[in-house]
C-alpha cells in the first residue's frame, strides 16, 4: 500500500525554488474543523507539539518550511497545530506517540496515520503524496477498541503473576531503569519497587536505588532541576528539556528515598529540585509554570548551553519558559513540595505548596468543586485538573492537619464522580470529546487515568469511609482488570492499585492540640515516616471527630501518636523513637497481599 511505503521509504519529489511557497497556514482546533474538511475534501493534519519539544523546533526550522511540503498542505490539507499541555484531551489521546506527534486524518474524522517523534522534510513530503492517491489507513491505524468491563475489581492471581512478570522482565539490569532505549524515572514502577522494597523485597531495594542513583545524572549540577530523559540507552546524553511533571515526580521519589534508606544524596537531589521550583519555575503570584525549553534557540541547542556555568548562561539568555499556568501542573507542584516537607520540616517550602493551592483555588476552581485547566480552555474540563488538585490536597491535608484541604479533596472527588464517570466503565479523559465525529466520537478512556481515579478514590475511602468513593475506586479497577488482557506496555500502576485497594495503608493519628509543641514534634514525626502508601491525621479534640472515625481515641492528657493496621491499634507513643518502633511493630501485622483476595 502506498500510505505503508511512504512510512519507511522516504520518497524524493522534486523541491519547489526557495521562497516559492508562503509558511505554512496553521488553524487551531475547533468544533467545525471536520465539517470543513468535508466541504472543502480535504484532510486534516494534526501537529501536536509542545513548548519545551527540541524536535518539534527542528521540524518546524525543517519540515514545515520546506515549499514541496507546504505546497502539498496548501493544496489538499487543512493543517491544525495544537500545543500539547494547553490542550489534555487531545495530548492524552496521543500521547503515546511522543512530541511531535503528527496525526492525519480524513474528513470523515478517521485516522489515517499516527506518527510519533520527528519528520524529515523527505518523509513528510512521501507522506503527503501517498495520502492523496491511497487515502485508506495504515496497519494498527483506527478507532480504539471499547472495553467492557469484568465483575471483578481485584486483579486474580493469575493476572497479579502475569502482570509482575512484565513488570520484572521490563526492567534494565546494567544500567537501572524500566526500558532500554530512553533512560528515565518511570514513576509508577519506582513507586511499586519501592513497596516491593518496604516489604522486604531485597531485589526491589537493589533495582530502585540502582535507578535512583543512576538517574542523578539527569539532574542540572548548575540550576537544579530535573532534564526530562536521556537518550540512546545511556544516562548520560539527556535531552534538556524541564517539564513539571518531571519535576514535582523526581521531588516526590527522591524525598520519599530519603525517607526510606536515609541516604544524603537523595536528599541533596531532592533539594536540587526544588531550588530549581523556587528559582525558575514559580511565578510572582506563588503559582507554577510548565516547562523550560531543552534550548536557547534555534542556534543553541542544550548540549551546548547547558554545557556552560551559571554566568555564562545568563549572558546569553535564558531558554524559553513556557508561563502558562494550569491546574494540573500546581496540584502536581504541590504534591512534590509536600513530600520535600516531610522529609525536610521546611516551613518556608510548605508555605509555598500552600499559597500555590490557593491560588488554585482562587484562580482555576469550579463551583462543582472541580478545577479548570487554563484561563481560557478550548474544551473541558478536564479529568487531569481535577485529580491532580485532589491528590494535593490529599498530601496538604497529611502535611498539614488542616481539614480544610481534606474536605477540598472530597469535592474534587465528588465531581469527579459527577463529571467523568462513565457508566458504561471506567473515567472519561474530558466532559466532552474534541469533536462529534469518527474517532472522536466519545471523549477518550485512557489505562493511566483509570489507575489514578482508583488510587485517589481508595484514599478518600480511607479517609472518609463513604461508599461513593469505594465504589468508585471499584468501578476504575473493573475496567482495569478487564482491560490488561490487551496492555501494550506493563502498567505497574495497576498492581499499586490493585494493592492498595486490598489492604490498608499505614495508619497513624496523632492525638493532641494542635498549638503544642509536643504533638507537633510527633506529627513531624509521622510525616516522615517511609510509607509510599499511608493514611495521616491530626486529631486536635477541639475540632470534633475525625471524617472516618473508624477508631475511637482516648484523651490521655497529653499529645500522643497511635499507629493502626488490620483493625488493631497500638497503645499510645509519646515521644518520636516510641513511635518509629510501633509503627514498624504494627507493619508487621498488616495482611500480606495474597491473602488480600
Amino acid at each position: 500500500m502506498k500510505l505503508l511505503h511512504a512510512l519507511t521509504v522516504a520518497v524524493a519529489f522534486a523541491v519547489s525554488p526557495a521562497g516559492a511557497a508562503e509558511p505554512v497556514t496553521w488553524n487551531g482546533w475547533h468544533e467545525d474543523l471536520f465539517a470543513r474538511a468535508q466541504a472543502e475534501k480535504r484532510f486534516v493534519i494534526l501537529d501536536l507539539e509542545a513548548v519545551w519539544c527540541h524536535w518539534c523546533h527542528v521540524m518546524e526550522k525543517t519540515t514545515y518550511s520546506d515549499p514541496a511540503v507546504i505546497d502539498l498542505l496548501a493544496a489538499k490539507y487543512i493543517a491544525v497545530r495544537v500545543d500539547q499541555d494547553a490542550n489534555p484531551d487531545l495530548s492524552s489521546r496521543y500521547g503515546d506517540w511522543g512530541w511531535p506527534a503528527t496525526i492525519v486524518f480524513n474528513s470523515d474524522g478517521t485516522e489515517i496515520a499516527k506518527i510519533r517523534g520527528y519528520i524529515e522534510p523527505e518523509r513528510m513530503q512521501a507522506l503527503l503524496k501517498a495520502i492523496i492517491d491511497d487515502p485508506s489507513p495504515g496497519p494498527s491505524v483506527g478507532e480504539a477498541f471499547e472495553i467492557k468491563p469484568s465483575a471483578a475489581h481485584l486483579l486474580s492471581k493469575e493476572q497479579r503473576a502475569e502482570l509482575t512478570k512484565s513488570f520484572d522482565g521490563s526492567y534494565e539490569e546494567t544500567l537501572g531503569g524500566w526500558g532500554d532505549t530512553q533512560k528515565y524515572i518511570d514513576a509508577d514502577s519506582m513507586d511499586y519497587a519501592v513497596a516491593r522494597a518496604e516489604a522486604g523485597d531485597a531485589t526491589a531495594v537493589k533495582r530502585a536505588r540502582q535507578t535512583l542513583d543512576a538517574a542523578l545524572k539527569l539532574i542540572d549540577p548548575v540550576w537544579g532541576g530535573v532534564f526530562q530523559y536521556s537518550e540512546g540507552g545511556s544516562w548520560t546524553k539527556p535531552h534538556f528539556e524541564k517539564i513539571m511533571s518531571f519535576q514535582a515526580q523526581y521531588l516526590r521519589q527522591y524525598s520519599q528515598a530519603y525517607a526510606l534508606w536515609k541516604d544524603p544524596k537523595y536528599l541533596a537531589a531532592a533539594r536540587d529540585v526544588e531550588r530549581y521550583l523556587a528559582a525558575f519555575l514559580i511565578s510572582p503570584d506563588g503559582a507554577f509554570y510548565v516547562s523550560q525549553d531543552a534550548d536557547l534557540n534555534h542556534d543553541m541547542d542544550g548540549h551546548a548551553y547547558y554545557a556552560l556555568g551559571d554566568a555564562a548562561r545568563r549572558k546569553l539568555g535564558l531558554p524559553r519558559l513556557d508561563k502558562n499556568l494550569y491546574a494540573r501542573e500546581n496540584g502536581w507542584a504541590i504534591s512534590g513540595l509536600a513530600a520535600y516537607f516531610n522529609v525536610t520540616n521546611d516551613p518556608k517550602v510548605l508555605a509555598t505548596a500552600e499559597r500555590a493551592a490557593k491560588w488554585a483555588i482562587d484562580s482555576r476552581a469550579r463551583p462543582d468543586g472541580g478545577f479548570n485547566h487554563g484561563d481560557k480552555d478550548r474544551g473541558g474540563p478536564f479529568l487531569g485538573d481535577t485529580l491532580a488538585m485532589g491528590q494535593a490536597f490529599l498530601d496538604l491535608y497529611a502535611a498539614t492537619g488542616n481539614r480544610d484541604w481534606l474536605m477540598r479533596a472530597g469535592q474534587a472527588g465528588d465531581m469527579i464522580d459527577a463529571t467523568f464517570k462513565d457508566a458504561t466503565g471506567g473515567f472519561l479523559t474530558s466532559k466532552t470529546s474534541e469533536a462529534k465525529i469518527g474517532v472522536f466520537a466519545k471523549p477518550a478512556k485512557l489505562i493511566d487515568d483509570q489507575i489514578q481515579v482508583a488510587r485517589f478514590m481508595n484514599l478518600l475511602d480511607r479517609y472518609f469511609a463513604k461508599d461513593v468513593y469505594k465504589h468508585n475506586a471499584e468501578h476504575a479497577m473493573r475496567y482495569l482488570t478487564a482491560a490488561i488482557i490487551d496492555m501494550p506496555r506493563p502498567f505497574p500502576g495497576v498492581l499499586l492499585a490493585d494493592e492498595e485497594l486490598a489492604v490498608e495503608p499505614t495508619h497513624m493519628t496523632i492525638v493532641g492540640a494542635k498549638d503544642d509543641p509536643r504533638a507537633q514534634k510527633l506529627h513531624a514525626t509521622a510525616r516522615a515516616y517511609p510509607a509510599r502508601y499511608k493514611r495521616l491525621e491530626w486529631l486536635d479534640l477541639r475540632e470534633g471527630k475525625l471524617p472516618n472515625p473508624d477508631v475511637e481515641y482516648p484523651d490521655l492528657g497529653e499529645p500522643a501518636a497511635f499507629a493502626c493496621s488490620n483493625r488493631i491499634c497500638s497503645y499510645p507513643s509519646f515521644n518520636a523513637e516510641e513511635l518509629q518502633a510501633t509503627v514498624k511493630q504494627m507493619a508487621k501485622l498488616r495482611p500480606q497481599r495474597a491473602a488480600a483476595n
